[in-house]
């Protein structure tokens, strides 16, 4: 059954992971503690399917509540998938966006881009890097050796003051399904959403190491859930544009 070798392949590339980027993924962590720390925010973008990783961090039960998700409708998939295929290869769309969320060098900004190559993530990276804000990239080297397909000619680790792989193969998809047919079966999602929470829990123990107690959301279906994070939304509302 094939779902069995997609799942060894998952799990290969998670210990690859844990096994070779856990002092990129502490460095991480270190720096959201201390964005938290001095009352900063953590924003996360990504274009395509790598905005799920923003969305899995932002106001969600277990995560920390001064997280923002860079959500831009012309680069998710819901209103046309192709077109946001073709917008993240524009230039000069990136600092509009960045310009609207009001990112400060106060902040980090986290950008999920696996190839790395494309205008839109890399040009995030390039403003943020100009306006002295920290930048962790979540990336694949697999694509080191890749063209640009941006003007700055270069990729997104190259903007980046902390550099996370996520060990996925070139082309994303790990299974072989039968001859001459694409593999199927992509990892992206799964490695860069690991990689993204295991940064905020690093955060979280480092917090309570330095005696703070980390702002964490409970899930709004258990008891005094919706009581606690309350208090936490209207902390971080006038900051977080999508709360």
């Amino acid at each position: 059954m094939l779902f069995k070798e997609y799942y060894s392949r998952v799990c290969m590339i998670l210990e690859q992971v844990i096994a070779h980027q856990n002092g990129a993924i502490n460095d991480a962590g270190k720096a959201v503690a201390e964005c938290i720390s001095r009352d900063g925010i953590i924003y996360v973008f990504g274009c395509g399917h790598s905005h799920i990783a923003g969305e899995d961090l932002f106001f969600r039960a277990g995560g920390l509540a001064p997280v923002c998700a860079v959500l831009d409708a012309d680069l998710m998939l819901h209103e046309g998938a192709e077109k946001s295929s073709c917008m993240e290869r524009i230039s000069g769309i990136a600092k509009p966006i960045f310009d609207k969320y009001g990112i400060t060098s106060n902040d980090i900004l986290i950008i999920v881009s696996t190839s790395g190559i494309n205008a839109v993530p890399v040009e995030m990276a390039q403003h943020a890097h100009q306006e002295g804000v920290l930048v962790i990239a979540i990336t694949s080297s697999a694509y080191y050796n890749d063209e640009p397909h941006n003007k700055t000619g270069k990729h997104l680790y190259e903007y980046a003051d902390i550099v996370i792989d996520n060990c996925v193969s070139h082309g994303d998809a790990e299974v072989e399904i039968g001859k001459d047919l694409p593999k199927a079966g992509s990892v992206s999602t799964i490695s860069s959403c690991m990689i993204a929470q295991s940064i905020m829990i690093c955060a979280d123990e480092i917090l309570l190491q330095n005696g703070i107690n980390p702002p964490i959301y409970m899930s709004g279906n258990v008891k005094d859930g919706r009581e606690r994070n309350r208090a936490l939304i209207d902390k971080y509302r006038p900051r977080i544009k999508n709360l």
